[in-house]
Order: structure tokens, then C-alpha cells, then sequence
């Protein structure tokens, strides 16, 4: 429970977070080898929505040609950037397909957000530390500030529902990359404490975003602005700037009795490395993460359906109670982040496909009249044992089965997936698979020059973690 006894007293949770930044070291292997994946995949999202304009128009500085010294070079672009703006880009583009990883819980969210503000201060320190003559950050510092980034928010997001309430996770993003950028910043437990009481202070943007009928494309960059605001209050308390003792706690003004109806915040285990040991990997299908079963078993259904669409009376997908509140949408969608959030549309390419891609949440590809034909011969049920083993953390399951009826009384099987490609339990099938992944989103924006450069780096795992962070960066240069 977050609370504080009295004025001198400070939330319990600042001094948490505070503590395990700064003191407490990682000794999972397992976590560390996830974190390199999570790396590889993250990056590798981000060079993939390089190929959208609607990604790349909100992309490079303020004020146009712009070059900062030292400055954070965003990947896949040319852009040299100060810190909290270079977040902002290296956030905006990991985020934009919904491609990276999840983490699902009674918050959900994608810890690799992070990555945005982590990317962008270890660029600029290192080559700070370069200039002044000193040692720059290797990417094992980034694997760790990654660990304990992707712990923070999903610790918070486990017994924390912010969307009950009607804001959006990304106030966790802030959160964590306010705790991990001013520790990488040279920050201590103090100035660590006061970043992370702004970021709380700062509060969260509504959900509206996410949800009809106002789901557009704020979603997209959402976290990138939260990664952005984490770095920047972490600069700020560097400066010295005060912080304050119970922004949670304070009666009447804290963020417990302001926004989350009185309640206090739980945190129901100690922060170690078990998010990042856990977390969710998209490796075949850009979707809304509660969907990734739902598109597996409509991708096995489509060799079954594909040549009997006109004969199809009726599809039932079976789901769980997050899916039905977050991606169970009917009526028309209006635009790609309205259909990639919809476990219809997504359900739907599937059976048509039997492939999913980013390019099938486009207009050009949503125009195809037998998309809506199918959504409307749809029906979203709830199975009450799916709804418990998502909850159930020895299980952290997203399950999703799809059954398709015909005209003439006939069905396919019901096709079940319980735990996605991308589940920990799922782990070494997905490796390789994500590993295809990187290398494909690579070859959408480097030459094969380039792209075999960056892979001769990067999969050479055990290398990659001494490596510099300023000459990793500048493999992504383009």
C-alpha cells in the first residue's frame, strides 16, 4: 500500500523505485537474454514504421534543421536531436505499428516504450562522456536500464487498473523512464525520488484516444510523449529542481484521492527482473495483443474458409473479459488505429489472408467489402475460465478460440490458442522467428549493405553487450 503517516514522511513508492534503480543488481541471465531480444525486436519495429508518412510527418526537431552537439541520433533517420526530443522520435517509432512487446496485466501496456527515452539518453551520454574524455555506456547498461524500466511498469501495472478510471498506461512509461533516465543521468536516490514524484504529478492523458469514438492516432505516439516527459523531469531534477514527498498520498490533492477514486496503490511483489522475464513478444502479427490468438487460430481456419466465404452463416470467437472491454467493436472503423483494435478486423484478415500485416489496417485494404461482411456475421463471447488464467500469474495466458458455422449446418472445428507465439511458454519457438523479424524490418528501409552490417553486430549476442552505445547507435544511422 502507498500511503504516508505525515508531512515529513515520503510515499513508500518513491523511495521503492529509487532504491532498486540505483542499488539493486540484476543477476537473471534469463532477463538479460530477453532484454537483448527485446532490443533487436524493438528497433526492428520502429525501422518498420518508417515506411508510413502518417509515422515519419511527426518525426526530427521543433524547429527544422536543427542539429544538437552530442545529440541523440534517432534510428533509420539522419536526425541529431537534443535528449528529450530525440525520446520523443525514438519513442513515436517503436510505437506506431503496435508491433513491440506487451505486457498485460489489470493494466496493460508495452515496456520496450521505454527504449525511447533509454536510447536517447545513453546516445547523449556516451558521446557527452566521449567528448569530456571518458568511458561511454555499453549496451549491457542498456539491457539493465531496460530490465528495471520494463519492472516498474509492469509491477505497477499489475494490481493498478488505470483504464478503470479512464486514463491511459502510459503514465507508467513516464514513470519508468523518469526513475531509470536521471539514474543514467549520474542522478541519485534523491534526484531519482523527484523525477519520479513529477511524473506522478504530471498525471496521465485520457484513454479517449484508444476508444470510439475517438480511437485515432494519438495512440500511436502517445508513449513516445510519455518517454519524451520521463526524460525531461529526469534533466530537471538534475538541475536540482525540489521534488515532493507524497504525490500519492496527500489527502484531497494526491494522485490517490484525485484520479484513482480514493484507492490505494498496490504494489503486490517486489521489483526484481520477473516482467522482463515474462513479457509478451508480437512476433507474427501487428495487433492489439489481446487479439494475437484470436489472428493465430483464424490464420489456421483460413485454408478451411477461404473458398466458402459466401457460405459462412455465423463466426463466434470465444475470448476473455479484457478483450471483450478493450478490442470487442462493432460499426464502422474509421481509420488504421480504430482497425488494428479490433479483434473483428483483425479476425476477419485473418480468415481472408492467412496473414496479417500492417499494411492490411490501411484504407486500401479496409475497402474490401467482405472485411465488414464477416465483422457483422461475428459474435464475441466471454469464456469465464479464459478471463481467470489471464489474471493467473503462473499462467498470464491471453486466450482466444474461433469457430466458423456454414449455411448448410456445417463447422469448422473451434480452433483454441491459449498462450500467443510471443508467451514466455512459447519462448524458444519464437526466438527464431523473431530473429526473422528484425532482419525483415531491417531490409524495408537499409540497403542489404547496411542491413548485413547491423546484423553482424547484433547477433553476435554475447558481443553485443560490451559494445559502445554511441557505435551501436550509428549502425541505424542512415
Amino acid at each position: 500500500m502507498i500511503t504516508s503517516t505525515d508531512a515529513k514522511n515520503r510515499d513508500t513508492l518513491l523511495e521503492e523505485i529509487a532504491d532498486y534503480v540505483l542499488e539493486k543488481e540484476i543477476t537473471s541471465s534469463e532477463a538479460f537474454e530477453t532484454a537483448y531480444y527485446d532490443l533487436l525486436d524493438t528497433l526492428g519495429c520502429g525501422i518498420l514504421a518508417l515506411q508510413f508518412p502518417e509515422c515519419t510527418k511527426l518525426l526530427g526537431p521543433v524547429v527544422p534543421g536543427t542539429v544538437v552537439p552530442n545529440g541523440t541520433r534517432v534510428p533509420g533517420t539522419s536526425y541529431i536531436l537534443d535528449p528529450i526530443r530525440g525520446a520523443f522520435n525514438i519513442g513515436c517509432i517503436i510505437r506506431w505499428l503496435d508491433y513491440n512487446d506487451t505486457w498485460l496485466a489489470a493494466e496493460w501496456g508495452h515496456p520496450s516504450d521505454n527504449l525511447g527515452g533509454i536510447l536517447a539518453v545513453a546516445d547523449y551520454v556516451s558521446q557527452t562522456r566521449l567528448h569530456h574524455g571518458k568511458e561511454p555506456l555499453k549496451i549491457r547498461d542498456i539491457l539493465e536500464a531496460m530490465i528495471k524500466a520494463h519492472e516498474i511498469q509492469g509491477i505497477l501495472a499489475l494490481e493498478n487498473s488505470l483504464n478503470r478510471v479512464g486514463l491511459d498506461h502510459v503514465l507508467f512509461v513516464k514513470v519508468a523512464t523518469a526513475a531509470v533516465a536521471t539514474k543514467m543521468l549520474g542522478g541519485g536516490r534523491e534526484e531519482i525520488m523527484n523525477a519520479v514524484s513529477h511524473a506522478w504529478i504530471d498525471n496521465s492523458s485520457l484513454r479517449t484516444y484508444r476508444h470510439a469514438p475517438n480511437t485515432g492516432s494519438r495512440k500511436s505516439w502517445a508513449a513516445g510523449d510519455a518517454t519524451s516527459r520521463g526524460v525531461q523531469l529526469a534533466f530537471i531534477a538534475m538541475k536540482g529542481e525540489m521534488g515532493y514527498r507524497t504525490p500519492l498520498s496527500a489527502p484531497g490533492w494526491g494522485f490517490q484521492d484525485v484520479l484513482f477514486n480514493g484507492k490505494e496503490l498496490k504494489i503486490s511483489r517486489s521489483f526484481d527482473s520477473y516482467v522482463m522475464e515474462n513479457v509478451l513478444f508480437k512476433v507474427s502479427y501487428p495487433a492489439e495483443f489481446h487479439a494475437q490468438t484470436a489472428a493465430e487460430c483464424a490464420v489456421v481456419l483460413h485454408p478451411q474458409v477461404i473458398n466458402r466465404i459466401d457460405e459462412i452463416q455465423e463466426i463466434t470467437i470465444t475470448t476473455h473479459e479484457s478483450a471483450i472491454r478493450i478490442i470487442d467493436k462493432t460499426g464502422p472503423l474509421h481509420n488504421p488505429a480504430d482497425r488494428d483494435h479490433c479483434i473483428q478486423y483483425v479476425t476477419a484478415i485473418g480468415l481472408l489472408k492467412g496473414d496479417i500485416t500492417a499494411e492490411d489496417y490501411e484504407d486500401a485494404v479496409a475497402a474490401d467489402p467482405r472485411i465488414d461482411m464477416l465483422r457483422e456475421k461475428m459474435k464475441v463471447v466471454e469464456n469465464k475460465q479464459y478471463s481467470v488464467d489471464y489474471l493467473d500469474p503462473n499462467k498470464r495466458s491471453i486466450a482466444n478460440a474461433v469457430q466458423v458455422h456454414f449455411q448448410d449446418g456445417t463447422s469448422t472445428e473451434q480452433i483454441e490458442c491459449e498462450y500467443p507465439l510471443g508467451h514466455r511458454f512459447r519462448r524458444e519457438e519464437a526466438i527464431p522467428k523473431l530473429l526473422n523479424k528484425f532482419t525483415s524490418n531491417l531490409k524495408t528501409h537499409f540497403s542489404q549493405y547496411q542491413c548485413d552490417h547491423i546484423l553482424k553486430v547484433c547477433l553476435q549476442k554475447e558481443k553485443l553487450t560490451n559494445i559502445n552505445v554511441n557505435e551501436f547507435v550509428e549502425l541505424f544511422v542512415k
